[in-house]
Parts: structure tokens; C-alpha cells; sequence
């Protein structure tokens, strides 16, 4: 890792309400994994994100629009998460996103295919839809307008923004902890 990990109690007066809101936020949608070390320190993106308020705090922002309150299913937003986090090998993503979409009723064998960078080919319609949507995504281009189209006719034009925005995240996510080589916790 080429980031320390920030204790609480050596957190400046610009980390300190930034570190609040994160682990509010936390405690709130993402549970299962491990984020918050014993002693209070965050781990994963939230601890790079820490070090750097300037950035870390709009990036903060936009996790916690995405988080809260989506339109999209569960299911289909692990599925494009999974896809991210395999395409770009981000170990973090990948431990943390397996734990939640187990919680959300994927079975191992879909995710276990996805993380290889396979498309599993039990996935349900708006499953496939978004796979398909973020592979293409993460893959570079334009998205393909049949790829567009399904997902509009399956998430209307709010979720198919929703999902571009989630991949587009779950990239800048990806991107963070390859940077800066933030591990899996162990336990």
C-alpha cells in the first residue's frame, strides 16, 4: 500500500468532518466488508480519498448520490460494479463487491465467472443488460446503440444515465485503489 492509513487521531481539521461523514455514510450502505479498521481508521477508497480532501470530498459526494437510494436493482448494480472492478484487477472492489452481490442473491457461479472476466450465461434479462452495458463501457468506444437501447427498455432513461454514471464511478473507484494499491483487508 502507498498510503498510510490515517488514524483518527491524526486527522487535520479538513480530514476530520470529511472522515464523519464517510463513516456515516458507511455504516448506512456499505456493510459486510471490511472498511473501518479497529481503531477507527478507514480503509479501502475512503482512505485515499481522506488524504486528499480536495478530490476525495466531491468523489465522496457523488459515491454517496449513487449509493443512496438507487433506481437500479441490486443485482443489476453488482453485476456492472463486478464487471468494473474485474476489468481493471482492483482487488478491493473485487472483495468488497463479491461480499455484497452474495447479499443480494447472486450465486457464486455468476460471480466467480464475472471476476474471471467472463459473462456468466445464467444472467437474467436486466442482468445481461447490464453487463453488457459496462463491459462495453469499460472496454473504451462509444457505447454500441443496441446496447444503449436495451438498457433503456429495460431501465428507462433515468437508469440507463444511472448505470452509465455507476460504471463511470466504480472506474474512478477501480483506478483509486490500483494507484494507490490498497489491499483486501486481512482478517
Amino acid at each position: 500500500m502507498r498510503l498510510p492509513v490515517i488514524p483518527p487521531d491524526k486527522l487535520n481539521d479538513e480530514q476530520k468532518p470529511l472522515a464523519a461523514d464517510m463513516k456515516e455514510g458507511i455504516t448506512r450502505s456499505f456493510q459486510g466488508f471490511v472498511n473501518i479498521r479497529d481503531d477507527g481508521a478507514l480503509l479501502g477508497p475512503w482512505n485515499p480519498w481522506l488524504q486528499e480532501p480536495k478530490f476525495g470530498k466531491p468523489v465522496w459526494e457523488l459515491t454517496k448520490a449513487m449509493a443512496f437510494n438507487p433506481s437500479l436493482p441490486a443485482a443489476v448494480r453488482e453485476v456492472a460494479i463486478l464487471v468494473t472492478g474485474a476489468h481493471f484487477k482492483a482487488a478491493y472492489e473485487l472483495y468488497a463487491h463479491v461480499i455484497v452481490a452474495e447479499r443480494k442473491g447472486l450465486s457464486d457461479e455468476k460471480l466467480a465467472t464475472i471476476v474471471a472476466g467472463q459473462r456468466p450465461v445464467d444472467l437474467t434479462k436486466q442482468e445481461a443488460v447490464a453487463y453488457d452495458f459496462a463491459s462495453a463501457l469499460v472496454s473504451g468506444g462509444v457505447l454500441p446503440e443496441l446496447t444503449y437501447r436495451a438498457a433503456l427498455e429495460q431501465f428507462g432513461p433515468h437508469g440507463a444515465a444511472e448505470l452509465s454514471y455507476l460504471i463511470g464511478l466504480y472506474c474512478m473507484v477501480s483506478v483509486t485503489l490500483n494507484t494507490f494499491d490498497v489491499p483486501v483487508p486481512e482478517h
